[in-house]
């Protein structure tokens, strides 16, 4: 886990309860629902063989759709028109989610969840729900076997010429908010209610540290006329309410509950509520740690109001994904990296590690089509690193590259990929892994957003590691995997791909083509804290020496260690 700041040790985590689901009314009387899948266009994130999506909307029991084995997979049934829908019937084979969402839709962009569990039962499951949308997909999360999803029908019910329309837009996006305290310290700079409205899941609202660890405390938006408010959605900070209701008012002075809860889950709540008023505010009565309270993001969706249009959200890679950069180390042997792709990025690194980075003297190409970056055991004079162990001097003993794509190329989603061999010795860290574009102009690390492609140690070049790290999970906390090789093969021994396909709905990591790690954004959010990567971010190479994770080198680490990279690629 390569984070700029391992050595200020990790950061407490309050422990993850269970997320409570929150039963919805009952629908109001309606018009007899009818069956508005059958025949209808379906897609799907992937196909097994001849089980195509199409079978599972055909009306016949005796074909299904099966998906490719890895998580998550969906698949979506057009309506052709908005419809109110009431009931999703789902047939399962023997592949079956455990985990899985409905979602409805108006364009097959923006998906709104009407149903979720991580307790699928398999067989026939049939679903209420309530939810307006032209689309219907079931997005899985978490197979039951080591196959994939397979469904024999997938059957939704409701009746056409639903209202689609505005309902469930953004109202609070950067309208202007009032909270019972702030904070604004070391800990939480700026912590104003406006942050909690910013649409920036990195940027947050605190009561004060001073006055406002205490019981009640809120924070309201004002939607500059008034609204018709359907959801509201909850990021949270672990400084969560356990005990809080969702508050409408006309004036900001009177406030009448439209949703109540003693159970709060804290990380990220969806709530369905039904009310009209200019003000929403959360009213929090008690807070589940002995901190205040705190809200990422506090959204109010419905109709009316006097919205602000937000920026617009990245779109996804384009299917199939087409080559948009890429450099494959083409060139004489002693070349340095092309200036145009990367530029070297001198001097000592973090983690307490041991090397000193030179401008491009340790990186320079084979002309066999290779990348060399190159670790050496030689002193620069009037560097500064923590004591070596071996020579007991804190002058750097040892010079390596690191480079990156920070002023020529940064990207928002993709298939990020890279071919590359490690070395192998204690103390030596290869890395191929991303930063938020963001802490270029100073955005400290963790807020930016980090994504690691692939780490290994030296010491074990048998283990291979991905993460992510955000500012509710880093460092030892970040979120990711370790795995091996088939037949626990030596890393070192030989060339090996990885990769990252990053969307709007999370990253799917892989490597030599089978899924090692997939990071499913809505869940992250759900049960780890807010999901940071949706912007511009650039790729880093390097090959560290020493740090707080891999430890230094020793006697038998052989210098110079090479680590070797075929190509570098970036699919959109």
């Amino acid at each position: 886990m390569h984070t700029l700041l391992r050595r200020s040790g990790l950061l407490l985590a309050l422990a993850a309860s269970l997320l409570a689901l929150i039963a919805l009314p009952a629908p109001s009387a309606r018009a007899a629902e009818t069956l508005l899948s059958q025949g209808k266009p379906a897609t799907a994130s992937s196909t097994e063989g001849a089980f195509s999506a199409r079978n599972a909307v055909d009306g016949d029991p005796g074909t299904r759709w099966s998906s490719a084995f890895a998580d998550p997979q969906w698949i979506q049934v057009d309506l052709g028109a908005s419809a109110d829908i009431s009931r999703v019937v789902l047939t399962w084979e023997a592949a079956y989610g455990t985990a899985f969402r409905i979602e409805v839709s108006n364009d097959a962009q923006a998906w709104t969840t009407v149903h979720q569990t991580a307790a699928g039962t398999g067989g026939t499951q049939t679903l209420a729900v309530s939810g307006t949308g032209r689309y219907v997909r079931v997005y899985g999360t978490q197979r039951a076997t080591a196959y994939g999803y397979s469904l024999w029908e997938f059957q939704v019910y409701g009746t056409a010429g639903g209202s689609g329309g505005d309902t469930g837009r953004l109202l609070s996006y950067g309208r202007t908010g009032a909270a019972s305290s702030s904070q604004s310290d070391g800990n939480c700079w700026e912590c104003t209610p406006a942050r909690a409205f910013d649409r920036d899941p990195a940027s947050r609202w605190a009561t004060s540290s001073t006055t406002g660890w205490t019981d009640p405390g809120w924070i309201s938006v004002d939607l500059g006329a008034t609204a018709q408010i359907d959801k509201v959605v909850l990021q949270w900070d672990p400084a969560y309410a356990k005990s809080f209701q969702i508050q409408v008012s006309p004036n900001g002075t009177d406030w009448t509950p439209v949703y109540s809860t003693t159970s709060g889950t804290g990380f990220k709540q969806t709530l369905a509520v039904s009310g009209t008023g200019r003000y929403v505010r959360m009213y929090g009565t008690e807070r589940a740690t002995p901190y205040g309270y705190s809200l990422w993001e506090f959204q109010v969706y419905g109709t009316g109001g006097a919205p602000i249009t937000p920026p617009p959200l990245p779109s996804d890679p384009a299917n199939p994904p087409r080559l948009v950069w890429g450099d494959d180390f083409d060139g004489a042997a002693g070349a340095r990296p092309d200036a145009s792709k990367w530029r070297a990025d001198p001097g000592t690194g973090p983690n307490n590690e041991l090397e000193y980075y030179t401008d491009h003297r340790n990186a320079a190409l084979d002309g066999s089509g290779h990348l060399v970056m190159e670790a050496r055991k030689e002193v620069t004079a009037g560097s500064s690193c923590p004591r070596d162990p071996l020579s007991g001097s804190t002058t750097c003993q040892y010079t390596s590259a690191r480079m990156n794509t920070g002023a020529t190329f940064q990207f928002t989603y993709g298939r990020v990929e890279a071919r590359i061999k490690v070395p192998k010795g204690n103390g030596l860290w290869p890395a191929f892994w991303m930063m938020g574009a963001d802490f270029l102009t100073g955005r400290p690390w963790p807020y930016n957003g980090e994504v690691d492609i692939v780490e290994v140690l030296g010491k074990d070049v048998k283990t291979a590691y991905s993460t992510v790290h955000a500012p509710a999970y880093n460092g030892g906390g970040g979120i990711g995997a370790s795995y091996t090789l088939p037949g626990n093969a030596d890393f070192s021994d030989d060339f090996h791909t990885w990769a990252a396909d990053w969307n709007s709905k999370g990253i799917t990591y892989s490597l030599d083509g089978r899924t090692v790690l997939t990071l499913d954004k809505e869940q992250v959010e759900r049960t780890r804290g807010p999901w940071i990567f949706d912007h511009p971010h650039y790729m880093i190479l390097n090959l560290a020496v020493g740090g707080d994770w891999p430890g230094p080198p020793d006697a038998g680490t052989p210098f110079p260690s090479k680590m070797l990279v075929d190509y570098v690629r970036v699919y959109q």
